[in-house]
């Protein structure tokens, strides 16, 4: 670069620097500020950020696959556990302590993680699902195997709390939902490959004890990989630790200048000063307090809360859990490989919105993928009402039923699942960009908890729902609730792609802001432009200089 051009643009870094005393005035009165949108300008995703994100993904693929394996294992147990053959109380047992475990480290994850920070909480998971994996492969008795599968979910609710707020703090704001995506692909991908690994154990004896000890192969890997990553540099200033802050920005953004590097060090800082004060000046429980009675949190508790209630109630976890039960009853011969295509497809779909979800827009998939959802799952229920129309509509193990209306219940779950992956199985995951710094942990925590009790309440009940109202009746319980969902979406979901973290919870100030995120996003576009108009110009007028100087 030309002395004169650096030594401008220097300048110009120098006077943008100088508005950041009118950045968090802008924030308290719910603008964007123009130094913050410029501050965003250099944002070339480098290999560094990439590895980063794919090594914290591996929580997700743990996560996936902790879930997904125990569909498989619960077919092949067999009277390894004590019982000559599992009684659907105890399949319950066994699944829903996982979930039971996940519950309760989801609702410590964010908030331990806000004081040790997030590295290492993943960390922690990491060794928790080793110990759990290898508890389960050595167990004799459905009790032993309940505690293993309770410790497994313990580390899943640390890692789907931690791992996509950890990815969220390290990406840039243009990627930021894409980033997270893939921590959702990676899920997909574990369940996928649980999926693959049961079918190939199926037949061998005891292979289920391979299914679960496997689990702590990525585990162990993740551990080792987390002494190379940097902790989040949000965490790092409100830590006071200005020094190692910039070190990690420059890493990850190491296509840009020093000093725009210096700047977004700073901007961030200004950005999260008042979240830093908050935290110094009151208590934990004066926190908690302000989840409910402050109205910027509450609006967006009710928003992320109500985002993961509606993930689960849907009823798309009972699939992950039950799938090769449920096509085994339908008359499959190979159920573990016909749940191999349900899974399939939802790590199919998931690419799907890995590649559109900052293009298009968190609400837009979520309005046009829900109603897939509600069709999917009506069409099941109409399809087990014929389909069980000779057994009193009850499934009975054994029976023949007609292939081709089995062959429409797994047309109809496919349906179902490539719409909850387009949307509803990625979205509320990007629920740490909901809440400001200082209740960040605590929210995403409180988020994550209603995920894994509507999880529990699901998962403990699918059985005995499908036997109490059939099977026709539960999958269309499923599509009320799904519509009540996409009800919520359209009346309290706003759009954040395209807002800073700290530019979010703007949107909360008046309402759930489904109006004031679309002013929010258009005003930043414009200054984005303005910003490029002005750097293009700028640039032209310099190459002008520059042949005016080589003619004389």
């Amino acid at each position: 670069m030309p002395d004169g051009e650096e030594n401008k643009s220097q300048g110009s870094l120098e006077k943008h620097t100088d508005g950041l005393a009118d950045l968090a005035r802008d924030i308290d009165t719910c603008e964007i500020n123009e130094l913050a949108v410029v501050a965003e300008g250099e944002e070339k995703t480098t290999w560094f950020v990439w590895i980063l994100v794919l090594c914290s993904t591996i929580s997700g693929l743990l996560f996936g696959y902790d879930t997904g394996v125990i569909s498989g294992a619960l077919v092949t147990i067999g009277s390894d556990l004590g019982p000559t053959q599992l009684t659907n109380g105890q399949k319950e047992f066994i699944t829903s302590s996982t979930t039971l475990g996940a519950l309760l480290g989801g609702l410590v994850a964010g908030i331990m993680s806000d004081w040790t920070g997030r590295r290492l909480v993943l960390g922690i998971a990491d060794i928790i699902f080793i110990g759990g994996a290898i508890g389960q492969a050595v167990c004799h008795t459905v009790w032993s195997m309940i505690g293993g599968r309770f410790l497994i979910g313990i580390g899943v609710g640390l890692a789907a709390c931690i791992a996509p707020l950890y990815i969220q703090e390290l990406s840039p704001t243009r990627l930021r939902g894409r980033m997270v995506v893939l921590n959702v692909v990676m899920i997909t991908l574990g369940q996928v490959i649980a999926y693959g690994i049961g079918a190939g154990f199926e037949n061998v004896d005891g292979g289920w004890r391979w299914m679960v000890g496997l689990g702590a192969v990525p585990a162990g890997i993740q551990c080792i990989l987390l002494f190379f990553l940097p902790e989040s540099p949000r965490i790092l200033i409100r830590r006071g630790n200005m020094v190692q802050a910039h070190l990690v920005m420059s890493r990850i953004y190491a296509l840009a200048r020093p000093e725009e590097v210096e700047l977004k060090v700073k901007v961030l800082h200004a950005a999260v000063q008042k979240s830093i004060e908050i935290t110094n000046t009151t208590t934990f429980i004066q926190r908690c307090k302000s989840m409910l009675f402050d109205g910027v949190n509450r609006r967006a508790l009710i928003v992320g809360c109500g985002m993961q209630a509606f993930q689960q109630l849907c009823g798309f976890n009972t699939l992950m859990y039950y799938s090769a039960t449920l096509f085994k009853e339908i008359g499959f011969d190979q159920p573990t490989a016909v749940g191999l295509i349900i899974s399939g497809t939802n790590f199919v779909f998931t690419l799907v919105a890995l590649k559109w979800i900052d293009r298009i827009g968190r609400r837009k998939i979520m309005v046009w993928s829900s109603p897939g959802m509600i069709f999917g799952l009506t069409l099941a229920s109409i399809s087990f009402h014929y389909l069980t129309r000779k057994t009193g509509g009850n499934l009975i193990d054994g029976t023949q039923y007609s292939t081709a209306w089995s062959a429409i219940v797994l047309v109809s779950m496919i349906v179902f699942v490539a719409s909850y992956a387009t949307g509803l199985g990625n979205v509320p995951w990007q629920q740490g960009e909901l809440f400001g710094l200082e209740v960040r942990g605590l929210g995403t925590s409180l988020s994550t908890a209603t995920n894994w009790a509507g999880n529990l309440l699901i998962g403990s009940t699918y059985l005995s729902l499908m036997e109490k109202i059939t099977p026709a009746g539960a999958f269309g319980f499923y599509a009320g609730l799904c519509l009540l969902g996409w009800i919520f979406v359209l009346t309290c979901f706003p759009e954040t792609a395209g807002l800073s973290l700290e530019e979010v919870r703007m949107v909360f100030r008046s309402g759930f802001g489904i109006r004031e995120s679309g002013r929010l996003r258009r005003i930043k576009r414009e200054m984005m432009e303005r910003e490029k108009a002005k750097e293009q110009s700028d640039q032209d007028r310099g190459d002008q200089g520059a042949m005016l100087k080589r003619s004389v």
